[in-house]
């Protein structure tokens, strides 16, 4: 899966969990880009990611994601 079509998909999965349709992702995003992200909606949306892209995380690898781009290197390393 290429870089902008996983962009894509998460922009639609952020935009429903964080209730934000104008929520555009860029790769330096973090938690205090977004309102409302919190460790529960957080997770809502790693289980939300995992159920639309087909990939399971490992906790390691939860444990990296400090921003956006860490969750798409993830992803890309996934679907290769």
């Amino acid at each position: 899966m290429e870089q902008t079509q996983i962009i894509e998909k998460l922009t639609s999965i952020f935009r429903e969990v964080f209730s934000d349709s104008s929520i555009v992702l860029n790769e330096t995003m973090t938690t205090d880009d977004v309102e409302n992200w919190n460790s529960l909606t957080h997770m809502m949306m790693i289980l939300k990611v995992e159920e639309a892209l087909n990939v399971k995380f490992k906790l390691k690898e939860l444990n990296k994601m400090k921003k956006v781009g860490d969750l798409i290197t993830i992803i890309s390393s996934k679907s290769e």
